[in-house]
């Protein structure tokens, strides 16, 4: 698998660029986003590490310029510490952010669980009503209407979905869908779920919360 590295610090990117190679991941690397966006518009990439501090084009400004069709699993570098930054990120589509300094093994940790993750696809399709959620092209659609989502409230819905009508804590979510033990509070659960219902519009009433639990998805949006 292909992974690019956005950094403008030499050392970051040559750390982590030796520790993924070990795990037989193929490494490129731009120090500013400017040269990234290049790369990706002429490369495929599987997953891409990102730092938001950059000279030319920062990290949040490198998202919003890639087209749908070249938005990549990404994980978030930052030396800020600060919710409103994870907030955007997560908004933009997001996976994973990691507040420097940090551990590159853990890095690593949360690159396999992300790359497992989509590389598995399973060529399904779940409809509710007008509701169609595609798990082989990862497409939401509501009355043919195709439904924008990030790729974490995908695999989100789509987990609701396949344990619906149980109480799936936000500690579940967090050990499942991120893939380790979440380093932060689990209202980054809350953020997505927010973000999803948002996006599912007439549909956002099947996903109901579970006072002091988590979370439910119910066929009958009725069902108390």
């Amino acid at each position: 698998m292909r992974i690019l590295i956005v950094d403008d610090e030499d050392n970051i990117r040559s750390v982590l660029k030796e520790y993924l190679e070990v795990e037989q991941y193929e490494i490129d690397e731009a120090d500013n986003g400017e040269m990234a966006l290049e790369m990706i518009n002429n490369n495929d990439y599987d997953l891409m590490i990102l730092d938001i501090m950059m000279p030319k084009m920062d990290g949040f400004s490198l998202l919003k310029s890639l087209d749908n069709d070249k938005l990549i699993p990404t994980i978030m570098l930052s030396a800020r510490d600060q919710e409103y930054d994870k907030l955007e990120g997560f908004e933009l589509g997001v996976d994973d952010y990691v507040t420097k300094p940090f551990s590159p093994k853990e890095v690593v940790a949360r690159v396999k669980a992300i790359l497992s993750r989509t590389s598995t696809k399973i060529n399904d399709i779940y409809t509710l009503d007008t509701l169609e959620i595609n798990k082989l092209t990862r497409e939401i659609k509501i009355d043919n209407k195709k439904i924008e989502v990030t790729p974490k409230e995908f695999d989100i819905l789509i987990y609701l979905i396949e344990n619906k009508n149980m109480a799936i804590s936000r500690e579940q979510l967090l050990s499942k869908l991120w893939g380790y033990d979440f380093f932060g509070d689990d209202r980054t659960v809350d953020t997505h779920i927010k973000m999803l219902r948002a996006n599912l519009g007439e549909y956002r009433n099947h996903i109901i919360t579970i006072r002091g639990i988590g979370y439910r998805f119910i066929e009958d949006k009725d069902e108390k």
